[in-house]
């Protein structure tokens, strides 16, 4: 118990290392790549700031000419008449206008002689709203680098030359155009011009806050659309994520439990419901993983197979050598050599067979297919098979039904199936009894048939000659000659071509077995 939970822990240690990190997960790389686009429209908002300068620079321009029609339409007017003009257009356009004498004494102000057209906003009465719209503002003229223009305050002594923009125009008589800061941060512009030819001068002043509050506007727009957007695209990337990561995570952690051991306990998932390339994923990891356990499966069978066949040769050999001290009798004693000798070959010929059947599937791997006749091939088994005089005095004949027998594959290892198959039919077949091999082609397959005159195969156990060390023998053969790998050797290989060897019905008079090797057509 001790064991087990201490593999338990460790299994569970080594799953915990499936942890995904956050800066190497597809989740976060997903997030970062939708949101990369938002972050650069975002940063529209730092442009925001020459909309600002457009506004204000038009607004430069429309105070400019505002101060140059009045200062017209106020020169050679009656002073009854130009007070009367400063209150009705400082009323209708919401602008202060001070109207200065040569000397810059201070004649009249559109404020005193009106109710004033616009107070400044105090910062401190405004509501926590306007406070976090100024200081949006302030954050964003400090990250575009934008100049803070000086705060507006009324000077302690009215005369002209206290506004810099009135003396320069009494300086170059030329109007003039000043930007300062209202309490509340809002542009003030103050446009001066000259009246008339006697040095006289007009002061208009505009507190714009419209163009604060259309830059405010254009920005929360923006940022609502900004938000609305990073909504949709967190949203869009967590489900796309979890549409792709969540599989795959569940891929992985399957994966690592069949590669820590524990793949009876694991169902790998096929998402059959999925078309796209994650299920394709899923269902090759799960073939691969099935393909996985039959192999191992096969290794385990094959490996107590191999146990067992060897240990009967082995048994009987420990048998004759320990017997063979104690036995005094010649022909008893020769006996026992014999049957050590029988043993000795016999396990050599297993291990001969397990050895080719083990690296098959390896060789075959890395092999280089070519062309061969598949007629010419069993021609020239068969041949040298009459050379060694191993064929029991059986007549072997070569039917070819078709001249294009071309195949590719590995022609040693063809010529192993076709040995096998000669061996098998020379084995079961009385002595000097008839084999055919039959070439022939169908579509895009060529066969090599091989029938005799033995006792055949029962339809039942036709699948089970092709299983290792399955060996039925012939009647009167030494037990012993056959390790019962021969035909599982041979569908190996026609497997690895692409091919199949199977067990056909008996044709024509022979009566006995015919085995079928079918492959691809060159």
């Amino acid at each position: 118990m001790a064991d087990d939970s201490g593999d338990t822990a460790l299994q569970a240690s080594r799953l915990e290392r499936l942890a995904f990190p956050v800066g190497k997960s597809l989740t976060a790389r997903i997030l970062a790549v939708n949101l990369i686009p938002l972050l650069v429209l975002a940063g529209s908002l730092f442009f925001l700031d020459s909309y600002r300068r457009q506004l204000l620079d038009e607004r430069f321009k429309l105070a400019r000419i505002e101060a140059q029609i009045t200062a017209e339409a106020l020169a050679g007017a009656t002073r009854e008449r130009q007070e009367a003009l400063l209150s009705q257009i400082g009323r209708e356009q919401r602008m202060r206008m001070r109207l200065y004498d040569a000397s810059g004494a201070l004649i009249a102000d559109s404020f005193e002689l009106d109710a004033p057209s616009f107070t400044f906003d105090d910062p401190v009465a405004e509501p926590f709203l306007e406070d976090l719209a100024r200081w949006t503002d302030t954050a964003v003229n400090i990250a575009v680098g934008a100049p803070s223009p000086p705060p507006y305050a009324e000077p302690a002594d009215t005369a002209a030359d206290n506004w810099p923009e009135l003396a320069r125009v009494r300086q170059q008589g030329l109007s003039q155009i000043e930007l300062r800061r209202a309490p509340d941060g809002t542009p003030v512009i103050n446009a001066a011009a000259p009246v008339g030819v006697n040095g006289a001068s007009l002061l208009t002043t505009r507190n714009a806050s419209d163009i604060t509050q259309a830059v405010r506007n254009a920005r929360s727009s923006l940022m609502t659309i900004i938000l609305l957007a990073l909504a949709v695209s967190i949203v869009l990337s967590l489900y796309l994520a979890n549409t792709i990561i969540q599989p795959l995570r569940r891929l992985v952690i399957s994966t690592q439990r069949v590669r820590l051991g524990r793949d009876r306990e694991v169902e790998v998932p096929r998402m059959d419901e999925r078309a796209d390339e994650i299920g394709l994923l899923a269902r090759a990891v799960s073939d691969m993983t099935a393909t996985l356990r039959h192999r191992i499966d096969a290794v385990e069978t094959f490996a107590a197979d191999v146990a067992h066949e060897i240990k009967n040769p082995l048994a009987s050999l420990r048998s004759a050598t320990e017997s063979l001290p104690r036995v005094k009798e010649p022909k008893l004693h020769a006996q026992l050599v014999e049957v050590a000798a029988h043993d000795v070959r016999r396990i050599d010929r297993l291990v001969t067979e397990i050895s080719e059947a083990s690296r098959i599937d390896a060789e075959l791997s890395r092999a280089t297919f070519e062309p061969v006749e598949l007629g010419q091939l069993f021609a020239n088994v068969v041949a040298r098979k009459m050379e060694r005089s191993e064929n029991r005095g059986c007549v072997i004949t070569i039917d070819m039904e078709t001249s294009r027998d071309l195949v590719m594959g590995v022609p040693l290892r063809l010529e192993r199936i076709a040995e096998n198959l000669i061996d098998n039919a020379v084995s079961f077949s009385p002595e000097g009894g008839r084999i055919t091999v039959t070439i022939s082609r169908s579509d895009k397959r060529v066969a090599a048939t091989v029938c005799d005159e033995g006792p055949g195969i029962p339809e039942g156990e036709r699948e089970k000659v092709f299983r290792r060390f399955h060996s039925h023998r012939p009647e009167g053969e030494e037990y012993g000659n056959h390790s019962g790998l021969g035909l599982a050797i041979g569908r190996t290989i026609a497997e690895a071509h692409d091919g199949s060897l199977s067990v056909a019905d008996p044709s024509g008079s022979l009566g006995g077995a015919c085995l079928v090797l079918e492959l691809p057509a060159a």
